[in-house]
């Protein structure tokens, strides 16, 4: 039969005890790991109330330099930058020229009063168009 796997430090003869062949009795020391997460808790509470301190004080800071202290700046809060100016509210203005294309297109108005040109919706157009024809060129006399 196969031999069966004997204990640590016993021989092929099972009342045979050596005294110098001990286990090990405690594996890990458990006083010590409560110990160590217990001191990495308190050092990580610690820590968080530190960064906490240290932001509250540098939104303190910050809320001091907001402060205008030029008189002359306070004039220059209100004015607008050179052009180009960016967009502040991009689907807003496209929006905006949207509409106004499409008043245009779709009303009557004047382009220019002096010379007589005005505007017509664009259906009107389109049908004017088809009723009147579009200009051709006259063809070319032939020799």
């Amino acid at each position: 039969m196969a031999d069966m796997p004997r204990p640590h430090g016993a021989s092929s003869d099972d009342h045979v005890v050596n005294p110098d062949v001990h286990h090990e009795e405690s594996d890990v020391n458990i006083r010590g790991i409560f110990a160590f997460a217990a001191a990495l808790i308190a050092v990580a509470f610690i820590v968080h109330v530190a960064m906490w301190l240290l932001l509250r004080f540098f939104d303190v800071r910050a809320d001091r330099q907001d402060r205008i202290d030029y008189p002359l700046a306070i004039e220059q809060e209100r004015r607008l930058p050179p052009e180009p100016r960016l967009q502040t509210r991009p689907r807003e203005d496209l929006q905006n020229l949207r509409t106004t294309e499409n008043e245009i297109l779709t009303s009557y108005g004047w382009v220019d009063r002096n010379a007589g040109i005005v505007r017509i919706p664009i259906d009107e157009a389109i049908k004017l168009t088809l009723q009147r024809g579009l200009p051709a060129r006259a063809e070319p006399q032939q020799r």
